[in-house]
């Protein structure tokens, strides 16, 4: 509730009451204070509540606002609408601190715990003024503290002054004080409306009606109750007369031959025509040249491509008869190494028997 009304202030600090509807701004500020405080509620939920409490307070019968109506889909979408003109004029910012949470910390401090049900009343109807948007919350927690205390007959240390302790000074607990003592003499507060538009939560938006367009004297004849005159007999006979002569007038009009003004017409419609039809020729020649040159280069890709194949390909079978080339001589050398080592072993052999021959004969 006091988050809602923080909003509520803060909104209207900025906009008009004539541009948006106090009623939808409330129900949207209840809405959004529910999800600032961690305790959301659902959007039907917050429309049959208003809608409840308008049937009550205009006497009309409670009614149940189905939820497949068109009346409750224009309230939803009006309520998310409106909340997003309230994020938007305050920049997202929506941080709210309340006097409430200081009260019980100040009468602590101060041993007056007496005056914390009076202070949290007084807390409660500032958040109907401006207050909370011109002050701080300690300021004005200071200032209904201050108010409860005289309220009471209850003696607080002036000697140094109480509130110099807690961050504020006399001249804010002065004005917070006259702002709830002119609260306080106001008479019971009523409902004007100022919305240029219907704002109900009961009665269905319906488009205005249209005014039919009669001339004064029959605007005034029909207010009266009189019958209205259609016209003399003059006129009437004056129209059937003119009737049968325009008709006539067509059908010799029809009959007369063209002038040479409409013949110049047809002249340059036909002109137009021939020029189109060249037009259309040449851009038909135009686009089977083009189709002419891509076939050309189309078939100068493929051959570039086949090309390009080619000799992939003959590059590749040179890179094989190389390799194959390579593979032959290695093996070549290495019989030829196998034969060489053979041919030595041979004649180291055949040496040593001789020399063993000529050991013998010696």
């Amino acid at each position: 509730m006091a988050t809602a009304q923080v909003l509520f202030h803060r909104f209207y600090c900025k906009k008009s009451f004539v541009r948006f509807s106090a009623k939808r701004v409330a129900a949207s500020c209840v809405w959004l204070a529910g999800k600032l405080e961690e305790s959301p509620r659902r959007s039907k939920h917050i429309i049959f509540v208003f809608h409840r409490m308008e049937c009550r307070r205009e006497n009309l019968p409670i009614e149940y606002l189905d939820i497949c109506s068109k009346k409750y889909s224009e309230l939803r979408h009006d309520l998310i609408r409106t909340e997003r003109h309230l994020l938007k004029e305050m920049g997202f910012i929506c941080h709210v601190e309340h006097p409430h949470k200081f009260i019980s910390n100040y009468l602590v401090t101060l041993e007056a715990p007496e005056l914390t049900q009076e202070a949290w009343n007084l807390a409660n109807d500032s958040l109907r003024t401006t207050l909370c948007v011109r002050f701080k919350s300690e300021v004005v927690a200071c200032g209904v503290v201050y108010a409860a205390a005289r309220r009471r007959g209850i003696a607080l240390p002036e000697d140094p002054p109480w509130w110099t302790v807690f961050d504020a000074d006399e001249a804010g607990i002065q004005e917070v004080c006259r702002v709830l003592a002119h609260l306080y003499s106001l008479p019971k507060s009523e409902y004007i409306p100022v919305y240029k538009d219907n704002d109900s939560f009961t009665v269905r938006r319906t488009p205005e009606p249209q005014v039919s367009k009669e001339s004064p004297a029959s605007a005034v004849a029909s207010d009266k109750g009189t019958p209205i005159p259609s016209s003399s007999s003059q006129e009437k006979d004056s129209v059937t007369k003119a009737a049968p002569d325009k008709v006539k007038e067509k059908s010799d009009d029809e009959g007369k031959p063209l002038p040479a003004e409409l013949n110049g017409k047809q002249d340059a419609a036909a002109k137009l025509k021939n020029e189109k039809s060249e037009l259309g020729v040449d851009w038909s020649r135009e686009r089977e040249r083009e189709r002419s040159r891509g076939q050309d280069r189309d078939g100068r890709g493929r051959d570039s491509d086949r090309d390009s194949r080619g000799r992939d390909s003959d590059r590749e079978r040179d890179r094989r008869r190389r390799s194959r080339e390579r593979s032959l001589g290695h093996s070549d050398k290495q019989r030829s190494r196998r034969h060489s080592s053979r041919d030595r072993g041979d004649y180291y052999s055949s040496h040593s028997s001789r020399e063993k021959d000529r050991h013998r004969h010696h």
